[in-house]
């Protein structure tokens, strides 16, 4: 994704909203960028105070009313506030460090070289149990590192309904971005993704980076007391008058 950042004098509906939701924290506002696309979608990005940024879609802003955009940017911006990324960076590198580990078990159990008789004949179930170890510790270490990214995402929705006070707002939200998030980007951008759901269910659901809109909704009516209207039927129609948060022409750069 090649974006260009937008200011105030850009975007300043859209700006204003960020950055009150920073004072009421008291957090540096983040660059604000906007990706020229039609899907519904957002992130967070950046490792510490002065990268940090907030991206939101074109089609995001022009199908979600003010409410509900305050809510997504909210949810955002739990993600800068926990230090979700950096987090994740961090669970990506014990991941990969256990696949090593694992990988250099079995090796050491492929490569050794028994001497003959009785040790000879425990070569095969040693080279079994190695392979047996690697696997499930590198399976093992992917599903801990996703079922992290589940929960934090679980996490951002209530720190968005803390900083509004509107559960109704990121719920309706959520229903209007429900397949229509789908968004071309690298592997590693698409799990900071508002959503990033394949609509998988069982074991694809475990190797999900995101939970199923349905269940983030139960859970935001659950513990926040929100209201669900059920999906929207008609995407395509415009935010109410005067709900919308007016947009104007972009300086970011189409993606490539």
């Amino acid at each position: 994704l090649h974006l260009g950042a937008v200011s105030r004098k850009d975007q300043p509906d859209l700006y204003n909203l960020l950055e009150n939701l920073c004072i009421s924290r008291g957090l540096p506002t983040p660059t604000l960028r906007i990706i020229e696309s039609p899907s519904l979608n957002a992130y967070a990005s950046g490792l510490h105070t002065g990268r940090y940024s907030v991206t939101v879609t074109r089609g995001l802003m022009e199908r979600l009313d003010r409410a509900e955009m305050e809510a997504v940017l909210g949810h955002e911006l739990t993600h800068i506030i926990n230090k979700d990324v950096r987090t994740m960076v961090i669970a990506s590198i014990f991941a990969g460090i256990i696949s090593v580990l694992a990988e250099l078990l079995f090796r050491g159990l492929f490569y050794v070289r028994p001497g003959r008789g009785k040790d000879n004949k425990n070569a095969g179930p040693l080279i079994l149990i190695g392979l047996a170890i690697a696997a499930v510790g590198t399976v093992l270490a992917v599903l801990i590192r996703l079922s992290l990214s589940r929960t934090r995402e679980y996490v951002a929705d209530a720190g968005a309904v803390e900083l509004t006070k509107n559960p109704d707002a990121m719920i309706s939200a959520l229903r209007k971005i429900d397949g229509h998030s789908t968004l071309q980007a690298p592997d590693e951008v698409r799990g900071m993704f508002l959503d990033n759901q394949d609509r998988g269910s069982g074991l694809d659901a475990l190797f999900s980076t995101h939970p199923p809109i349905e269940k983030r909704i139960a859970a935001l009516i659950q513990f926040a007391g929100g209201i669900d209207n059920g999906p929207w039927g008609d995407l395509e129609a415009a935010p109410a008058p005067g709900t919308a948060v007016p947009s104007t022409p972009s300086t970011s750069v189409p993606i490539s």
